[in-house]
């Protein structure tokens, strides 16, 4: 019997190094990452809302979509998904019912951030958070929801920027202390600041955000683990990758008329249709004894 996903990461994060899990948005990305290796996947929540509604993360996204679009990334990417479900949706009570459909979403585990709805983007301006009390129930919800002990519930504190560094250190202890697998302390500013992080919470699993807005310093995977960080979370570097190579076709395709010249620029058709899983789709079809003329070929 295969192990579950849930225990699989569970057992990575138990380990001395610091696991990375690229950012994908949808199942086209997931893809793409599992076929490269990774140990992990993490679905951006800034991601899914550029993608699915062409607008910025501020809390437009209800939990059924998010929880959607997560069971069609945990599908594709065959590997252990971190999911982000923002403020668990509501109070500890809908906070129950978010974890329980994220679990049945086939997703390994959840980061719920302490902020007030709506909510922004970890580095973003204007964000605000609830009392500690709140979200400290709002984990004990979470943590008493699951069905799989090996779900992991990870804590997310936004207090740095609202409160500062110190308050937003004793929201984490409390949110340790109340059951959170793993803690995710947002947007430390400096390497003093991740170093006290790591003194502070020594023996406890925790989550970098290498966000692409320069606030958290860029740190490799080595120096990350020597600070404590068993998880690291790549939000959008996908999408950012992305975005260049779209502008020049759309540049070259808007001034030219034609794609003709950078033909040679772009994946093949053969390389989409493997990132697809064409060839697993071809070698079913041979198992049930597909008639030629209804077979996906080149």
């Amino acid at each position: 019997m295969s192990e579950r996903m849930t225990t699989q990461l569970k057992r990575l994060l138990a380990g001395d190094r610091c696991i990375v899990a690229p950012g994908v948005a949808d199942a086209f990305g997931a893809r793409m990452v599992g076929m490269e290796g990774c140990e992990a996947c993490y679905m951006t929540g800034f991601g899914t809302s550029l993608t699915r509604l062409g607008m910025p993360d501020i809390g437009l996204l209800t939990m059924s979509e998010m929880v959607d679009n997560a069971a069609r990334i945990a599908d594709a990417c065959g590997i252990p998904l971190v999911a982000d479900a923002d403020t668990g949706y509501g109070n500890a009570m809908n906070v129950r019912r978010t974890i329980r459909e994220y679990e049945r979403a086939g997703v390994a585990g959840v980061h719920i951030e302490d902020q007030a709805w709506p909510k922004r983007c970890g580095h973003l301006a204007g964000k605000r958070v609830i009392p500690t009390e709140e979200m400290v129930t709002k984990l004990k919800a979470a943590v008493d929801s699951r069905r799989d002990s090996d779900f992991l519930v990870m804590a997310r504190t936004d207090a740095i920027a609202v409160e500062g560094f110190d308050a937003a250190l004793e929201r984490a202890e409390r949110y340790r202390q109340a059951g959170a697998d793993v803690l995710f302390i947002e947007a430390p500013t400096s390497i003093a600041q991740l170093e006290e992080i790591g003194r502070r919470f020594k023996g406890v699993p925790l989550l970098y955000n290498m966000a692409a807005s320069g606030k958290t310093p860029d740190l490799d995977n080595a120096s990350m683990a020597r600070l404590g960080f068993r998880l690291a979370i790549f939000p959008n570097w996908l999408l950012l990758a992305a975005i260049p190579a779209m502008r020049r076709m759309l540049h070259e395709l808007k001034s030219k008329g034609s794609v003709a010249d950078i033909r040679g620029e772009v994946a093949t058709f053969k390389e989409f249709t493997e990132i697809a899983g064409l060839p697993e789709v071809q070698a079913l079809e041979d198992r049930y004894g597909l008639p030629e003329d209804q077979r996906a070929g080149l």
